[in-house]
């Protein structure tokens, strides 16, 4: 086994960077061709989830495996090689078949033990058995991979220490309140119709949401997972519309979940915006855009004394800032209100001085000062995120569960509007307490590794038993016709008692050795019984390899469901 991972995941990259090498349907399909292309492979498949982008390949060397395989992820992923390189990690044979299995189980999860990444696993095995680069070992490693996730589930309470990153996300969004209690009664939209979609939906139906509203690019999908949730006895009213009308549900919406293979945002921040301002916004200081703002007073443009700076926005940004909110303007929000520590705004440090009188590049200066000041904030280490309750009302709650994200991360920053996206999905996670049943899981995993290693060691060698066996037989059918020769008397009773009794001593002299080579050769560093073997028999290499590529062949390689 030459079984070698190169990949990039949460733990290892920034969200930036896992957006960017998101690779497309066709993206992975055309990796696979091209790895199997490249000198090192003769086998591969890609395991490609919103935090994990993970090449699966058979090599027969190691540092021109990693060098290829590290290639081809940048290129076909569209970020540079030497960009990706520090975010990339490799695992080799036995360390190899520990990550996917910890993978299986969820212990390497955003969200530790969801059960998510089984459907994400036999996915990447349906592609590499689709394009046929799926061989002997990479279907093996798949469906034993399967196999262990489901014991993990099944033996242990890893189900308890996480969730699905949908009800994870819900939680975030809920801010403390309880999910079901949170979600009764409101309207949702859900973009797209994929897995992850259709798991959203699906939980959205279990925990009360009123309503849902699907919006898929493929009319067909979107009518079928809304026709699904109508079904399913939750009492859930869903309806499918064209992504062309996602702007008016969006403004009908309390709450919207996204997850689409779009390359692009599906949410930008004006859209989110006029949604919000178009709806009934509970916050006591609500946005609202510029065309329905006759309560804000019109400063004059001579009062304004601003080149360059539309009167209207400028009392827009008067008001607001007097009410201490927080504002947008042309789709860009800004913070008016700094940290009291610092001092270098050129408006001062409360951000509400006379903005009358100050001219446009103060005001966009001060627009970049208070960003920083708030990116600044984001960046601190949020403990007990996940208990901290914010007191904004919220009028539009998203998440957004896409890689690249579909939604604009700016959007976080109007009234009434809250964003989870896979990034704030992973800061708050990493302070989510682990289940004692994580030790139980990471024990299943050492156990299945050992015995997928020795399972593998033991079939390396189980070509040349069958050619030595094969060999035998045709000595004893050679000897058998020979003794017909010299014994033409013999009739048929006494030729099939000697034939049986031939092979009878063969087998016997021969059972002993075979089980033996076999239970070492499954052990570590028994590789070379195998050559011993060929060389003590003098087997012909080429009928070693003619076994080999005929049980390769069998078409109960492919069977997802054949036991080990």
């Amino acid at each position: 086994m030459s079984l070698l991972v190169v990949g990039l995941s949460h733990r290892s990259a920034p969200v930036s960077v896992l957006e960017r090498a998101s690779l497309s349907a066709d993206a992975k399909v055309k990796l696979l061709h091209d790895t199997l292309a490249a000198e090192p492979a003769t086998e591969a498949t890609v395991l490609a989830t919103c935090n994990r982008i993970e090449l699966y390949a058979d090599v027969d060397k190691f540092h021109a495996g990693v060098a290829e395989l590290s290639t081809l992820l940048a290129q076909h992923s569209g970020v540079a090689l030497e960009e990706l390189t520090p975010y990339l990690y490799v695992h080799y044979e036995d360390r190899a078949v520990h990550h996917l299995f910890s993978v299986a189980c969820g212990l390497d999860s955003m969200v530790v033990g969801e059960g998510q990444i089984l459907g994400q696993i036999k996915d990447a095995l349906a592609l590499g058995q689709e394009q046929h680069t799926a061989g002997r070992l990479i279907n093996d490693l798949f469906q034993q991979a399967l196999r262990v996730g489901k014991r993990a589930h099944s033996e242990t309470g890893i189900d308890r220490a996480g969730q699905s990153l949908v009800t994870f996300g819900l939680e975030q969004l809920s801010m403390g309140a309880e999910v079901p209690q949170w979600a009764a009664g409101k309207r949702a939209l859900v973009i797209g119709a994929g897995s992850m979609s259709s798991l959203a939906a699906a939980t959205l139906a279990r925990v009360g949401v009123a309503e849902i509203v699907v919006a898929n690019r493929t009319a067909e999908r979107a009518e079928r997972l809304a026709g699904i949730l109508v079904a399913s006895g939750t009492g859930v009213a869903a309806r499918a519309v064209p992504m062309a009308s996602v702007a008016g549900e969006l403004a009908r919406a309390d709450l919207v979940v996204s997850c689409t293979g779009a390359t692009g945002l599906v949410l930008t921040a004006d859209d989110v915006l006029a949604a919000a301002s178009r709806g009934a916004v509970p916050d006591p200081a609500p946005l609202t855009p510029a065309e329905s703002v006759p309560e804000y007073p019109r400063a004059e443009p001579e009062a304004a004394g601003v080149d360059g700076v539309d009167p209207g926005v400028l009392a827009r940004l008067v008001a607001a800032a007097e009410g201490g909110r927080r504002l947008a303007d042309a789709g860009a929000v800004r913070v008016l209100s700094a940290p009291a520590e610092r001092d270098e705004c050129p408006l001062g440090p409360d951000g509400r001085s006379a903005l009358t009188g100050v001219d446009a590049n103060s005001l966009e200066l001060h627009g970049t000062w208070a960003d920083q000041g708030e990116a600044t904030a984001h960046r601190q280490p949020r403990k007990g995120a996940r208990g901290q309750v914010d007191a904004r009302p919220v009028r539009l709650a998203l998440l957004d569960l896409a890689m690249p994200r579909d939604i604009d991360a700016a959007v976080h920053r109007i009234p009434g509007v809250r964003l989870v996206d896979i990034e704030s999905l992973a800061e708050a996670s990493a302070d989510a307490p682990m289940a004692a049943d994580v030790d139980a899981v990471r024990a299943i995993v050492a156990e299945e590794v050992a015995a997928f290693g020795a399972a593998q060691r033991a079939a390396h060698i189980t070509p040349t038993v069958v050619a030595l066996r094969a060999m035998a037989a045709e000595v004893v059918a050679m000897e058998v016709a020979r003794l017909d020769g010299r014994l033409p008397d013999l009739d048929e009773r006494q030729r099939a008692e000697v034939t049986q009794t031939v092979r009878r001593v063969v087998d016997k002299l021969l059972h002993a050795p075979t089980v033996r080579v076999k239970q070492l050769a499954s052990e570590p560093g028994g590789a070379g019984y195998a050559e011993a073997l060929r060389e003590l028999f003098d087997l012909d290499p080429q009928t070693v390899a003619s076994v080999s590529r005929a049980d390769a062949a069998d078409p109960k390689n492919d069977d997802p469901g054949r036991a080990s």
